[in-house]
Order: C-alpha cells, then structure tokens, then sequence
C-alpha cells in the first residue's frame, strides 16, 4: 500500500519542488511580525518545534541576533523506512539592527506555543529635541 495526498500526480512537478532545486535556503523559517508600540518595539518570531532552552537571544554591537537549534532525538535503532521527512533539524539565526544603545537587559523576551516574544525600548534621541541651528546662506 502506499500513501500519497489525493490529487493529480506530477512527477515533473514534484520533482523540482525538492529542497535540491529549491536550494538550502528555508524561507518559512523565523517568519518575524513587528509591531510598534509609542514605547517599543514588538517582534513576534515563529519557532515551531522548538523548546526555549533551544533559544539564545543576544545583543552586540547594535545588532539583536536570535540563534535557535533543535536536534533528531530519534534513535538510532529505527524498525522503519520513511518516505519524505520535512520537518526541520538544525540551526537558525536571525539578527536586526536596533541601535547601539539597547543593551541586553532592556529586551524582554516571552516564549509560547512557538512563538518567541521580544520587547525592544525605543530610546529617545535626546540630540534631536535640542534646538535647530540652520546654515546662513551667502550672496
């Protein structure tokens, strides 16, 4: 017997929807929605299969990087074959620039059913607000 999704089979299609010709590059990973607040900065980062010990979040040099792995826990003594494997195993990283001024401890990060929380502060530009000062314009 075998199992196959009910519809209209394309070898020539199936074919080159392969991860091989699709290249290593797995673009439904860390799909990141980012919200803004009049305080902060909300990402809301898709990480399914993953545990938060998993998770390191890290902030150097203005720069907020995301670093998730999961591992096959499976054994190695396997009493069957599979057909097609698609979830994922591995690393991922992701990183956005938020400015030299955040540090690590201003982030605030929740993780829950998948999905990792993170909270940056807007900081004010305190040189912004000070007083324009315009160029003079000769004849």
């Amino acid at each position: 017997m075998m199992l196959m999704p009910r519809r209209d089979f394309d070898v020539f299609d199936d074919f080159f929807q392969d991860d091989f010709f699709r290249g290593k590059e797995k673009t439904n990973l860390m799909k990141t929605d980012i919200r803004e607040t009049e305080d902060s900065f909300i990402l809301d980062i898709d990480l399914p299969g993953y545990n938060k010990e998993d998770i390191k979040i890290d902030v150097t040099d203005g720069y907020l990087t995301i670093h998730a792995k999961t591992e096959n826990k499976e054994e190695k003594k396997e009493k069957h074959k599979y057909i097609r494997r698609e979830r994922f195993v591995g690393e991922v990283n992701r990183s956005f620039y938020v400015g030299d001024d955040i540090k690590k401890d201003e982030v605030k990060a929740s993780f829950r059913n998948g999905i990792l929380n993170l909270e940056i502060p807007k900081k004010k530009d305190e040189e912004k607000e000070e007083e324009k000062h315009y160029i003079e314009i000769g004849d």
